[in-house]
């Protein structure tokens, strides 16, 4: 899949993704109620024959407008393309989000970016959906402009899970806060996952028999820290089981950077330098600060049982699932 930066370039989209279906929003989480938007895309493109394309924007609005209190990503760019991918689009466009963009008129929106440059046969996206300067844009007018200029506009109502709950960004944020991966993973429709790539550390876990692969999430990630079962993803695609650890080490240092410490369960290699994933299935305990190394020893050893135990009976949500979290 392509991925285009529209800032990097100014050169016309290629030919055989012009004319699309394109469905239009920030996708963070690429949850239950985004895919029931890109699923629809994803119909009328194959009904049709044509490409299926995403529009989004980066960096995420707040970041623009609220420098200093950056929200939790729950799916930064690059792994929301893959997820992205995974669903079967051909391409997504990350259109530059800053503050001259946010001035522009939804009739400048429409007319430079829909159709000048994307030339959409079909915009799919949420029935409150708003855009352009003050989000004077909103469904009403994007119906307007799509009979004004040749496009056709279907919006998706609400998505609700099967507690008739309205499912969001916002409440799986708090759910991983509360280090609730189970629930999160339901509104998700796949368990929660995070990209990066695998760093060196102290190496005292493989002094004590547990050799880590540790990662440095971004420094807005909001999870819990704790230990966590999961399902550990190399950069050729293999799936390990593994336990993790996130946070700041209370027993050994505590130097204020979280990090994501995992034992990767039947592997011996290296790592380092690998843009590896890692997906979560449950919360075993929070960070403990122990009485030495040998307690320390002794937890693990039962983490890493319970995690086992934990993950030797699970199965795909779904096959979104099964693509980004199983091998």
């Amino acid at each position: 899949m392509t991925v285009f930066h529209r800032n990097e370039t100014r050169e016309p989209l290629p030919a055989h993704l012009r004319g699309g279906v394109v469905a239009v929003g920030n996708f963070d989480g690429v949850h239950r109620g985004h895919q029931s938007v890109l699923e629809r895309a994803l119909q009328i493109a194959e009904r049709r024959g044509i490409p299926a394309l995403v529009l989004t924007f980066e960096p995420h609005p707040r970041a623009v407008f609220k420098p200093d209190a950056p929200v939790f990503r729950i799916t930064p760019a690059p792994l929301r393309a893959r997820i992205l991918e995974a669903l079967g689009f051909k391409a997504v466009v990350e259109y530059p989000f800053d503050r001259a963009f946010a001035q522009r008129t939804p009739e400048d929106f429409v007319h430079t970016v829909l159709k000048d440059w994307l030339g959409a046969s079909e915009v799919v996206t949420g029935f409150d959906f708003h855009f352009g300067h003050n989000r004077e844009g909103g469904p009403a007018f994007l119906m307007d402009a799509g009979q004004k200029y040749g496009f056709g506009v279907t919006l998706v109502d609400a998505f609700r899970d099967e507690n008739a709950d309205v499912v969001s960004s916002s409440n799986i944020r708090e759910l991983l806060k509360g280090g609730d991966v189970s629930a999160a993973a339901g509104m998700l429709g796949y368990h929660y996952t995070v990209e990066a790539e695998v760093i060196g550390g102290e190496k005292l876990g493989r002094q004590l028999g547990f050799p880590t692969a540790n990662m440095r999430l971004l420094p807005e990630a909001a999870l819990k820290a704790g230990i966590y079962a999961v399902k550990f993803r190399l950069a050729d695609g293999t799936v390990h089981d593994g336990v993790a650890s996130y946070g700041r080490r209370p027993t050994v240092t505590d130097n204020g950077a979280p990090l994501l410490e995992t034992y990767v369960f039947d592997f011996s290699g290296d790592l380092y330098g690998q843009i590896c994933s890692v997906s979560f299935f449950g919360y075993l305990r929070p960070e403990l600060k122990f009485d030495g190394l040998d307690p320390l020893v002794e937890q693990m050893n039962r983490d890493k049982e319970e995690a086992r135990a934990l993950l030797a009976g699970v199965q795909p949500l779904s096959e979104l699932d099964r693509k980004i979290c199983f091998a």
